[in-house]
């Protein structure tokens, strides 16, 4: 029978009463999206970076350098994301040096899921590879514990199911790199408005076989809004019930000031360079 199965509630039910955690949702807290086109590919992020309920990052890079024609689109943990993408760029450069070839994307790729299975998930990085070689253009995702996927569109982050939403109803085969760029930008926008962990701005790659174009910014959605009020208040604005001024002279009634010599600001400098 078609629909849901629920025959292991039962036994769910009676690992977690002996104690045993039950699995919960990872949420990446980003939206990253990829599309291919007849004469490149496409890559598209958000621009926010959190730290659980807390924005930390309102304009942060989500699309990282590989090689001239391989880029990665980034989720996941910042610093996992960031230095993975930077080893695997320096291996592959390594590579195409000691075999004198245009790296492959496959290549990138392969080396990225060796290294991500190889820590069996602690390295979270949730990476959409994308390029062109002269194999062709390919687009590809590669998951923590080392899954890949090769689609001709791909989504992931925790505003994925928003974007695939607009991929499912508007992508159509043989595209324009207009409307792929335009495709992508609608879709990382979707995970914008729909999704908490992603918000700001769109950034978007264009990769081609001669170039590629990154346009940081590509739309800037939630630009700040100047105040609509001043609320610098005038001086008396508020009511004074009671006033009294001290002058310098007086101020030793209040307060017992020791003179210190050169010699005890020395000796306090020194001990406070020491108390760590």
């Amino acid at each position: 029978m078609p629909g849901f199965d629920f025959s292991n509630h039962n036994r769910n039910a009676a690992l977690h009463a002996q104690g045993v955690p039950l699995p919960k949702a990872t949420s990446t807290g980003t939206t990253i999206v990829g599309c291919l086109y007849d004469g490149g590919v496409v890559i598209a992020a958000d621009t926010r970076a959190t730290s659980g309920p807390i924005v930390a990052d309102k304009n942060c890079e989500k699309l990282h350098y590989i090689s001239p024609q391989i880029w990665c689109a980034g989720a996941g943990t910042a610093a996992d994301t960031e230095f993975t993408t930077a080893l695997i760029s320096s291996n592959l450069e390594l590579h195409a040096l000691s075999t004198g070839r245009t790296p492959r994307v496959v290549t990138c790729m392969t080396l990225l899921k060796q290294h991500l299975f190889r820590y069996q998930g602690h390295i979270g990085a949730y990476l959409v590879v994308a390029g062109v070689d002269p194999t062709g253009a390919h687009l590809f995702t590669v998951h923590a514990h080392g899954s890949t996927d090769k689609l001709p569109y791909v989504t992931m982050g925790s505003g994925s199911l928003a974007a695939m939403s607009v991929f499912e109803t508007q992508w159509k085969r043989s595209l324009s790199r207009d409307d792929a760029v335009k495709l992508c930008a609608d879709a990382i926008q979707a995970g914008i408005f729909n999704d908490l962990g992603s918000g700001s701005n769109v950034d978007v790659a264009v990769i081609t076989a001669e170039k590629t174009t990154l346009m940081r910014n590509y739309i800037t959605p939630n630009v700040r809004e100047k105040k609509q009020r001043n609320y610098r208040f005038e001086r008396g604005t508020t009511a004074v019930l009671a006033e009294k001024v001290i002058k310098r002279e007086e101020i030793s009634k209040y307060v017992t000031v020791h003179e210190l010599s050169d010699e005890s600001v020395a000796g306090a400098a020194e001990k406070m360079d020491v108390d760590l």
